[in-house]
């Protein structure tokens, strides 16, 4: 069985991008007949991103680096992916997603914005290791009020 881990990127805990990322990864989990995936909210673990020794840091590392597929998702901030996400990723040591299943979900005001922040999302997991899903996710905000269907569809699409 793959172990599934989504991580909301989100600042902001239930953010409308940690809903449909939580989709995606039940729907993945769903269509492969994994287990149902573990949340990672960025947004929760606060300061302590910062802060050397860190519990919840470190169970999200060892959740990331544990796991065999992960859901990655931010919503566009100034054009890329959130600092806190970028702060947690940052903290994994070269090569840590190495052979993992990375799947980059991005959300944004507007397609354009949404597609180039997934490229820079998937840089990122690839410079880690991940083998970055293609295609990815870019959502267009106004579309958000049908995530369920979205995160159906895409994890339909995929080729397992």
């Amino acid at each position: 069985m793959t172990a599934i881990v989504v991580i909301s990127g989100n600042p902001r805990t239930g953010s409308r991008t940690s809903i449909l990322a939580s989709a995606v990864g039940e729907a993945i989990a769903t269509t492969i007949g994994s287990p149902d995936p573990v949340l990672i909210e960025v947004g929760d673990i606060g300061a302590g991103l910062l802060t050397p020794g860190d519990d919840a840091t470190a169970a999200a590392l060892a959740a990331i680096t544990e796991a065999n597929l992960l859901v990655v998702a931010t919503p566009t901030y100034k054009g890329s992916y959130t600092g806190v996400l970028k702060v947690l990723l940052d903290q994994l040591p070269a090569q840590a997603l190495a052979g993992k299943l990375a799947v980059p979900v991005v959300t944004a005001g507007v397609a354009a914005q949404a597609t180039a922040a997934e490229a820079l999302l998937r840089q990122l997991l690839v410079e880690l290791g991940a083998i970055a899903v293609r295609p990815g996710l870019p959502v267009v905000e106004a579309d958000l009020t049908e995530t369920s269907a979205i995160a159906q569809k895409y994890a339909a699409a995929l080729d397992w």
